[in-house]
């Protein structure tokens, strides 16, 4: 339980896919022009991130190597038109809303992150749960951004009029440039957080993406958890090594291959 509770904080707060991590841009921008467009979208996403994460770990050990890449496709595909069948048939509003960007959750790279990054190498539930996690931050960035816009833009919040008659809407906010605005701000508002609580003695920085350690400036040549060998036979990856070659009056740079040194 302890191992579910923080893969749900991890994808919540600590790696949140939009205002930490910056990913799934193209949806985040064009569907947040209100706060029931930006949650339909997030949860939508959310539904196929979690089944698609248990299913891809639970077929982790017999899905090849060399193939997994197209497997990912195939099995997200297959929930996407399946929630996208559903929105057809019970929220049809919300699916003219989101219109094209329902078929594009298939390349939504938050998608295809967390198969390669957690549910390829790690257990179903643990899996189930991240994927849970980050679905659940991706909804909550997305309403944020679309409440402020809708706020802004309209005097509205889910539909409902909340500003008086007199507020003159800020028109630019349900445009494009306004989705950029939204962001920038609230991003600027996590970092205020973010370095309040580092003068406090909390990092609150690292990037964990699965191994709860600091993916982003790993320098860890055998890590599995970040690169897949060719051969699916073998479990640990073989890096190339990178050394430098320091000469009196030369600042050339050899750069050798593992194999090679090996080899030697």
């Amino acid at each position: 339980m302890n191992k579910a509770v923080e893969r749900l904080y991890n994808g919540f707060i600590k790696e949140n896919p939009t205002f930490v991590l910056m990913l799934g841009m193209c949806p985040t921008l064009a569907v947040t022009t209100s706060a029931v467009n930006g949650l339909g979208m997030g949860l939508t996403t959310m539904v196929v991130l979690a089944m698609s994460n248990l299913f891809i770990s639970l077929l982790r050990k017999i899905i090849p190597n060399r193939v997994r890449i197209p497997a990912f496709i195939v099995i997200i595909a297959s929930f996407v038109t399946i929630v996208q069948l559903l929105l057809e048939a019970y929220l049809p509003f919300l699916n003219k809303a989101l219109g094209m960007y329902i078929p594009l959750i298939v390349v939504n790279c938050i998608i295809l992150g967390r198969a390669e990054a957690y549910a390829y190498s790690n257990p179903p539930i643990p899996s189930l749960f991240d994927g849970i996690g980050m679905g659940l931050g991706f909804s909550f960035a997305l309403t944020c951004i679309g409440a402020v816009r809708e706020l802004l833009g309209a005097g509205k919040l889910f539909g409902a009029a909340v500003l008086p008659d007199s507020y003159v809407p800020i028109r630019i906010f349900t445009q494009a440039p306004g989705a950029f605005f939204v962001l920038a701000v609230l991003v600027a508002l996590q970092n205020f957080v973010k370095t309040k609580r580092k003068k406090a003695g909390k990092p609150y920085e690292k990037i964990g993406s699965g191994c709860s350690e600091d993916c982003m400036n790993c320098s860890e040549k055998g890590c599995t958890k970040r690169f897949y060998d060719a051969d699916a036979t073998e479990k640990e990856s073989k890096v190339p090594a990178i050394k430098t070659v320091e000469e009196k009056g030369s600042d050339e740079l050899d750069v050798l291959d593992l194999e090679e040194e090996e080899n030697k």
